[in-house]
């Protein structure tokens, strides 16, 4: 059964920094894409970052390149999402995912898992 469990969500001032950690088990993260979404009410799903299984190489939405890190520690399974300079607009419920190609994507339709999602609040 595959399951991934996000967690590192928190309440935190704009400019500040939170690590968000993704615990998966049921498959095992190596040459498996993984991704970070997030999901504000009303809004659509936004794909921000993700990291390729063919090759580890990441890919950021404009809304977060230069401020957010994906990366990955695959004998822990686990991917990590580090996130500084926070914004008010990066309040989200923030998902991971795992992917379904072997090169790096931020279309959800390439996911075929999903995390409960974490809570990220931003305070101005």
């Amino acid at each position: 059964q595959v399951q991934l469990v996000e967690s590192g969500g928190g309440l935190v001032h704009a400019g500040g920094s939170l690590r968000l950690s993704c615990a998966a088990s049921g498959f095992t993260l190596e040459h498996t894409t993984m991704a970070w979404f997030r999901q504000a009410p009303g809004n659509e799903r936004e794909g921000i970052a993700s990291s390729s299984g063919a090759a580890g190489s990441a890919y950021y939405s404009d809304s977060v390149k230069g401020r957010f890190i994906i990366s990955r520690d695959n004998a822990r399974n686990t991917i990590y999402l580090q996130m500084n300079n926070l914004k008010p607009e990066d309040t989200a419920i923030y998902y991971c995912a795992r992917g379904k190609s072997w090169y790096g994507t931020l279309v959800s339709t390439e996911y075929d898992s999903w995390g409960q999602g974490t809570q990220v609040t931003v305070s101005s």
